[in-house]
C-alpha cells in the first residue's frame, strides 16, 4: 500500500478538492488499449464494409491510368488531370474512413478521464533527469504492470492469429490454383477478417486495462487521515466558508424552533422586543422547557405562529427577559424561575379551565396583559435584567 514518507497509509479516498487538483495537473485515468482497440476495430470493420468498393475503384483507376501513350506522358496537364480524377474517385471513401478512424481516436482518449486539456504534463521537470529516479521508473510496479500487458497482448494477438491462419488453411492454399483477378480478392478478403479477428482480441486486453486504469489513478489519489484533516482544517477555516457554514446552521435551527412553537403550552413576551415558548409536560417529571426565543423580527414571527395555534400568549417582561437570557432552546429554565413560570401556568390553566359562557366578548388579539400577575411572579434579583441584557440595579 502506498505510503507517505511521514509513514502514513493513504487509506482515504481522494477528496473533491483533491481530485480537482488531480485534473488540474492532467492526471485523471487514461487507457491507451482502450484507444488501439478502438482504432484497429474501426480501421478492420471499415475495411470489411467498404473494402470492395474500394477495390473496384483501385482497380478501374489502375486500369484507366496506365492505359496512356508517350504523347500523354509527355503532357503535364493531363498527367495532373488524371491524378486529380483518380484522387477524387475514392475521395468520398477514403475521406469517410479517415473520419471514422479520427472519430475512434478521438472517443478511445476521452472514453476514460474525459475530455481534459492541460499544460502541465508537458511541462519539462528536471526530476527526469535524474539516472536514479529513472531507474525507479524503470524497475516500479507500473512498469511492471505495463511489460505484463505487452507480453500478453502479443501473446494473445499471436495466439488469435495462428487460430485464424488454421481455420483458413484451405483458403490460402487455394489461392495459388486461382487467376490473378480472384487470388488478389480473395487474399484481400482473408487479410480483411484476419484483421476484424486480431483486433476483437485486443478488446479483451482493453476490457482488462479500463478498470485497472480507473482502479489505479484512485489509488494514487488517496489521502492519509491527516492529509484529510489538514484538508478540512484549510477548508472551514476560510472567512466565507465558516460563515457560510454558520448562516445554515441558524436557518436549520430556526427552522426546528418555529416547528417546536404549536406544541407549546405558553408563549411569554415583552411583547415589543422578546418573545420566550414554554412546554411543560403534565406528568410533572421535569421542568418547563424552552422550546422557542427570538428578539425583534423572530419575537413577531412566534407570537405570529402563537396566534395561529391559538397557543396562549401572556405579557410579562421581566420574566421574559429573565427566561430570554439564562436559558436556551431545548433546555430547562434555572431552578430559580421554577416558581415564577409555575404561576404563569397554573395562570394559564385557569384560563382554559374557565367554562366558555364566562368568557365574553371576542378572543383578545393581542398577548394577555396580567399586570396584577407580574407584581405576583417571584423573579430574583440575580435574574432581572433590562433590554440590554444587563441586570437591573
Amino acid at each position: 500500500m502506498a505510503e507517505e514518507e511521514s509513514g502514513q497509509e493513504k487509506t482515504e479516498d481522494a477528496s473533491l478538492k483533491r481530485l480537482e487538483k488531480a485534473r488540474e495537473d492532467g492526471q485523471v485515468a487514461r487507457s491507451r488499449e482502450l484507444g488501439t482497440t478502438l482504432l484497429l476495430m474501426t480501421g478492420a470493420i471499415s475495411m470489411l464494409i467498404f473494402g470492395a468498393s474500394l477495390a473496384e475503384r483501385f482497380q478501374t483507376i489502375m486500369r484507366v491510368n496506365f492505359g496512356f501513350d508517350r504523347n500523354a506522358a509527355m503532357d503535364t496537364n493531363m498527367m495532373a488531370a488524371m491524378l486529380g480524377n483518380s484522387l477524387s474517385s475514392v475521395f468520398d471513401i477514403v475521406g469517410l474512413i479517415l473520419f471514422l478512424l479520427m472519430l475512434a481516436g478521438v472517443i478511445g482518449a476521452i472514453g476514460v478521464g474525459g475530455w481534459l486539456i492541460s499544460p502541465k504534463p508537458i511541462q519539462p521537470k528536471f526530476s527526469r533527469l535524474n539516472p536514479l529516479e529513472g531507474l525507479k521508473r524503470m524497475f516500479s510496479m507500473k512498469s511492471l504492470v505495463e511489460l505484463f500487458k505487452a507480453v500478453a497482448k502479443f501473446l494473445l494477438v499471436a495466439g488469435v492469429a495462428v487460430l485464424i491462419l488454421f481455420q483458413m488453411e484451405t483458403d490460402l492454399l487455394s489461392i495459388s490454383q486461382q487467376a490473378l483477378i480472384p487470388a488478389v480478392s480473395h487474399s484481400t478478403w482473408i487479410v480483411v477478417w484476419s484483421a476484424v479477428g486480431m483486433s476483437a482480441a485486443t478488446v479483451i486486453i482493453a476490457a482488462i486495462d479500463v478498470p485497472f486504469q480507473i482502479y489505479d489513478n484512485a489509488k494514487k489519489l488517496k489521502m492519509t487521515k491527516q492529509q484529510v484533516k489538514d484538508e478540512n482544517k484549510d477548508s472551514e477555516g476560510k472567512p466565507e466558508v465558516k460563515n457560510r457554514i454558520r448562516q445554515i446552521q441558524r436557518e436549520l435551527a430556526q427552522s426546528r424552533m418555529m416547528s417546536a412553537i404549536p406544541d407549546a403550552d405558553v408563549v411569554i413576551t415583552n411583547p415589543e422586543h422578546f418573545s420566550v415558548a414554554l412546554k411543560y409536560d403534565s406528568d410533572g417529571t421535569g421542568a418547563p422547557i424552552v422550546v422557542a426565543k427570538g428578539a425583534d423580527e423572530i419575537a413577531i414571527k412566534i407570537r405570529e405562529i402563537a396566534n395561529a395555534h391559538d397557543i396562549p400568549i401572556l405579557r410579562s417582561p421581566p420574566l421574559t427577559r429573565a427566561i430570554y437570557y439564562t436559558t436556551e432552546i431545548d433546555h430547562q429554565i434555572p431552578a430559580k424561575l421554577y416558581l415564577a413560570v409555575a404561576q404563569v401556568l397554573a395562570y394559564i390553566y385557569q384560563l382554559r379551565a374557565r367554562p366558555s359562557a364566562s368568557r365574553v366578548g371576542p378572543k383578545p388579539a393581542g398577548p394577555i396583559r396580567a399586570s396584577s400577575l407580574d407584581s405576583q411572579l417571584d423573579i430574583p434579583s440575580d435574574l432581572q435584567f433590562d433590554a440590554e441584557g444587563n441586570l437591573e440595579e
